[in-house]
Formats: structure tokens, sequence, C-alpha cells
């Protein structure tokens, strides 16, 4: 191939789907896997040209996507970039996303060197029965309704209710905080809501500030208090933006998650059976189905610090690197029959890319795998017979817009029990869920 210094010039075909994905496409974004599998094999390294108008180069082979999430050469210090970052994200205010997802060692060392301390093997094993609580009483509720939105009754509030016992947030407290992170999410992406961002961070930011000042003067056992009294302290500013993007990172990749494992499950009844059959498949099924369809579809804001040559594509100092996670989990170089979902595929662990690799490997990595087995243990178990209200409505719900950051279900409606008429309407929401209602 040789050097690409623009969109490559393959054909009309090919020039199609580079534009396609460029723009975030309907076509492309209800399902993207053909058009990956053909730049995966025309088009590796692929120049595209996205409405921001930054350069981006678009890598979708396994070898060539594992090597780059650990590629000194490509940055994620937001601040050595800031007009770039800006042009990309529509952000007037900085303060949250000065975090550890956005830096480069050695601050982002120290920095997930404080934070891991949530996550290990060890304390996320000790939350199992609290999750496996809330998961059951949100289900409890689901069923008085009988057909429910899966998205917003369940995927949602399951991953929400954790964050909020992990960071230690007083039921009092919870919807007020969960409102004010709704509101700098659904700013944060939508062109026509940037006059409301500032303000709309700039409240989550003192409201946060106002949790650390009360968690600092009446200690706890949550994270956060843990992190306040640890001997290696993050400064206030530190911890707001710790706290953000735990909570936003870890909500909506999971909850997306919840909601493409139960679809599948449910496109391929012969593997949901397997998995209530011997329930101690899920967890190897967890894996599978993060490589299978994850809510992770392209990596986190990257740069060229410098020029790099990957393969025969030269990508320029100062343009963004895009990593299409999706399609380096269905590289047919890397796994056998990648668009068969087979629960009982063995070794994908260290393999598959959905929680990343290298120094950004997600630190949330052990709490969304327990939070994924237990959500599909307990809705394999109290909902059998499970089914899609509308398979063609789903067909047009996955996430649109022209960021492929997620790939995720908008709405997920299920008729959970068949057998019986709906009970109750209403479903439980996210306020009920945050005030333990």
């Amino acid at each position: 191939m040789a050097q690409q210094d623009a969109a490559p010039n393959g054909g009309g075909e090919l020039q199609d789907i580079v534009s396609a994905v460029s723009r975030g496409a309907p076509e492309y974004r209800q399902c993207p896997h053909p058009m990956y599998a053909a730049l995966r094999e025309q088009a590796p390294v692929c120049r595209l040209t996205p409405p921001h108008g930054v350069d981006t180069y678009l890598i979708t082979r396994h070898d060539d996507a594992r090597d780059a999430l650990s590629d000194p050469r490509f940055s994620k210090n937001m601040r050595g970039a800031i007009d770039t970052y800006h042009a990309v994200y529509g952000s007037f205010f900085d303060a949250l996303d000065d975090n550890v997802l956005f830096s480069d060692p050695p601050r982002h060392t120290r920095l997930r060197r404080i934070l891991r301390s949530a996550f290990t093997p060890r304390r996320v094993e000790e939350m199992r029965p609290r999750i496996t609580e809330i998961a059951e009483d949100i289900l409890g509720a689901c069923r008085k309704a009988g057909t429910v939105d899966l998205m917003a009754s369940f995927a949602f509030p399951l991953p929400i209710a954790v964050l909020c016992e992990l960071m230690g947030i007083p039921q009092e407290d919870r919807p007020e905080i969960l409102e004010q992170f709704a509101e700098v999410t659904r700013s944060r992406f939508d062109p026509g809501r940037r006059a409301e961002l500032q303000a709309a961070e700039e409240r989550l930011q003192h409201r946060l500030e106002r949790l650390i000042a009360d968690t600092r003067e009446h200690p706890s056992d949550s994270f956060l208090s843990d992190l306040i009294q640890a001997e290696e302290r993050l400064e206030d500013p530190e911890l707001v933006a710790s706290l953000w993007v735990l909570f936003f990172a870890g909500h909506k990749t999971t909850a997306y998650q919840i909601g493409n494992s139960v679809l599948n499950l449910l496109l391929h009844p012969d593997q949901a059976a397997k998995l209530r059959e011997d329930p101690r498949l899920i967890p190897r099924a967890v894996e599978e189905m993060l490589r299978f369809e994850g809510s992770v579809e392209t990596s986190t804001f990257r740069y060229a610090a410098q020029d790099a040559r990957i393969r025969d594509t030269l990508i320029p100092e100062g343009a963004l690197v895009q990593i299409a996670i999706s399609s380096a989990n269905r590289d047919p170089e890397k796994f056998d029959s990648p668009d068969d979902l087979d629960v009982t595929r063995e070794g994908l662990q260290g393999t598959h890319l959905g929680f990343g690799h290298g120094t950004h490997y997600c630190l949330g990595a052990p709490l969304a795998r327990l939070e994924l087995e237990i959500a599909l243990a307990c809705l394999l178990r109290e909902f059998p017979d499970m089914e899609l209200a509308d398979a063609r409505e789903t067909e047009r719900a996955w996430l649109k817009g022209p960021v492929a950051a997620f790939r995720g279900l908008e709405h997920l409606r299920l008729v959970l029990e068949p057998s019986r008429p709906d009970g109750e309407p209403g479903e439980p929401t996210l306020a009920s869920v945050a005030s333990g209602k």
C-alpha cells in the first residue's frame, strides 16, 4: 500500500465507506461491522474527514490497534492539544476533563496509582452481595411492569446505584447530584446546547466540591473517604475531576454493555440457552460479549505528538488518532469466526480490547466485569423467557450522531414474562433508584 496522505482512492465503494464513517452516517452507526471489515482489508489506517475538521486517522486491525493503545507517540494529554480537544468536544470548561483519562505519564502514573485502590479484585469482590441485592431490587420493580425499556429501567440504574455506593453519596443527595451529572452529559455532545455547557459544568464542579467537603468532615468506609484520607493524596480539583470521569465512564460503558449483551443473547437463543443451563459460563460469556459487541466502539481522545508511521501510512504530528475497538475485536487474523457469538469461547481475557490495553487499560474493569456477570445472571434467572417486544424497533435503536465513542442502544423494550399479561404500569426510574425506593 502506498503512503496514504488523504482519503483512500480505492474506488467509489471505499470512498463511500470512508465518507459514511467520517460523517457518522446512520447506516454506519446502525451496523458498523461490514464497513470496518472493508477498512481492515483495504485501508487499515484510514484518513477520515469528520465534521469537527481536525485531521483524524482511524486504525482498524487488531495488531495495529493494540500497539497504538500503548504507543507513547499518541498522547492523551488534553492540555497538550487544548484547541484540538475543544474542536472535538466543544467544551468551554476544562476542570472536569483534567483527569487521569486525559493525561500522560508521569502525571497519569501518579493519578492511576492513587485511584486504583477502589478497583482491586479484593475490594470489588467484597461488593458482590450488595451489587446482587441492588440488581434484584431493581428487577423486582421491573417485574411489576411486565414490558419495560431495559435501558431506562435496569441497564442504567444498576451501575449508577453501584457508583453512588462506591463514592459514598448519601441517599438524600443522590437525586440532585445525578441530575447535575445528567445535565452535563446531555450538553456535552449536543452542539445546540453548548451555551449551557459551561454553567452546567460549573454547577457540577461546585456540587462535587461540597460532597468532598462533607465527606472530609464525616468520614465513612467509601472509596471517596479513603481517597481523602490516603497518605498520597489528590488535590481537591483532582478529586473533583476523578469523581467526574469515574462516574461518566463507569456508568455509560457498563449500561450500554448490559443492553448490547441482552440484545445479542435474545438474537442468539441457542447461546442464551447455554448460559441458563450452565451459569458457570457467564464470566466467559461476559468476555465474549465485550469482544462481539462492546460498548466502547472507538478509543478516547489521542493525538500524534510527533509524526508516526503505521504500516505505510504517515500520521502527521497534531492529527487525531482513533482506534476502532469494535473493528479490532472482530479481526479474523486474531479471532476465529469473529462474527459468530460463542459464549463458550476460551482465552479471551487479555486478548480482546474491550477494556483497552497498556497504560490506559480501564481502571474499572474488575467492577464492570462483576456488574455484567451479576446483571446477566439475575436477568436469566428471574426472566428466563424474556423476549424482544419488537425486533424491528430494536434495529433502529442504536445510538446515532457523528461521534462513535459508544456502541449502544437508546432503548431496549422487552416483554419480561411473555406468558402473563402486563402488570402494573410504570418502571423504576433513576430518581427512585437514587432515593433507595
